[in-house]
């Protein structure tokens, strides 16, 4: 197993950079608000710019190391980086682009070309050069370039942030998957919460250049002081509770998929991944109502039994209810005042859970059952 060692310190102007995590085999998501200093973070892994203090090693190989006068130059580290604007050598095509990456190549631990041509729909532009290329597919051939360069190591700055929704979604389990073949850190840096429930492993949360909070994904982000760090103002709107849920089977008739969520069951549009598959799902406090008694005759089927866990104001006239399910897991419903009133709601209380609308983290299009 490799793992990336990072421990560094930076100053630019008023800007000061104090920033310590590891990151093993898989996707190591860093998440934060704008100059966080997120983007600093990859450039100093990468050796495009130099901490005041600090070391960066990979497998114990020192890249950089200001203890030891230790700077190993950008070319040498074998990183595959891609920026949040793509980078391709001009007098190049899209194909000389990609075959450049593919020189370095090792077939025992990267993808095969056709298979990148084919998911980032590149075969119509293989003949172009990058400035016939829109912004979009640009940064497809920028992602393709980096996957197939044989890298110990994948940097990615933003690297959805200018493709449509429908290429992200093609593009998205993809990268989900490719700690799995490749067997090396990939450190992953968005702004879009979805995106880092989706596909990390681990979370790195940056604010104010420092980490607010690391580890794994749910019980970090599921934290109410993290999500409003990371969303601002969103959450105090709409907070939504990240779920750890597994895929118990596949209704082929009604094309649904089934999940196992805390002892309970959670239906939505069926997934194209096979039974026994770990997923996460963000499931928004407006999505989610409360029962005393298990309703009958409802077209929400998405029923869950659960267990006051706190109630906590969110404003003048509403209430952000916490649910635990089988003693584990949460949801979030954000009902009136006086519901909780007519209720009768307090910890300790169960309930039923009526979940409306249920989706995989990143699917912008959640459906209702």
């Amino acid at each position: 197993m490799s793992v990336l060692a990072v421990a560094i310190k930076r100053r630019v102007a008023d800007f000061a950079l104090d920033v310590s995590f590891e990151a093993g085999d898989g996707v190591t998501g860093i998440i934060g608000p704008s100059g966080a200093g997120k983007s600093t973070v990859l450039q100093t892994i990468a050796g495009l710019a130099t901490p005041d203090e600090g070391r960066v090693a990979l497998d114990g190989e020192a890249f950089t190391d200001t203890a030891r006068g230790v700077f190993l130059r950008p070319e040498r580290r074998r990183i595959g980086y891609v920026f949040q604007d793509a980078c391709l050598f001009p007098h190049m095509s899209v194909a000389q682009n990609l075959d450049y990456g593919a020189r370095r190549r090792d077939a025992a631990r990267t993808v095969s070309r056709s298979d990148v041509v084919e998911l980032l729909g590149l075969a119509p532009l293989l003949d172009r050069r990058p400035h016939r290329l829109s912004g979009g597919e640009a940064q497809r051939v920028s992602i393709g370039r980096a996957l197939l360069s044989a890298p110990r190591l994948i940097l990615m700055d933003e690297p959805l942030s200018s493709l449509d929704l429908r290429r992200r979604r093609e593009i998205l389990p993809f990268i989900e998957a490719l700690h799995r073949s490749l067997k090396l850190p990939i450190v992953y840096v968005s702004h879009n919460i979805d995106e880092i429930v989706q596909l990390a492993d681990l979370v790195v949360v940056l604010h104010d250049g420092k980490v607010a909070a690391s580890g794994d994904v749910a019980t970090v982000l599921n934290r109410p002081e993290i999500q409003r760090l990371v969303l601002g103002e969103d959450t105090r709107d709409d907070p939504a509770a990240i779920v750890e849920a597994r895929i118990t089977r596949h209704d082929d008739t009604h094309n649904l998929s089934e999940l196992g969520f805390g002892g309970a069951a959670l239906t939505l549009t069926r997934l194209k991944l096979p039974i026994g598959a770990s997923v996460r799902l963000r499931i928004h406090a407006r999505d989610v109502a409360i029962a005393t008694e298990r309703p009958q005759g409802l077209s929400i089927q998405n029923i869950v039994e659960a267990v006051v866990a706190e109630l906590r104001p969110a404003g003048s006239a509403q209430v952000d209810v916490r649910l635990s399910v089988a003693g584990t897991q949460g949801l979030t419903a954000r009902i009136t005042g006086r519901a909780v009133e007519q209720l009768g709601l307090a910890p300790g209380r169960k309930v039923w859970a009526l979940v409306k609308s249920v989706a995989l983290a990143g699917d912008a299009r959640p459906p209702a059952f």
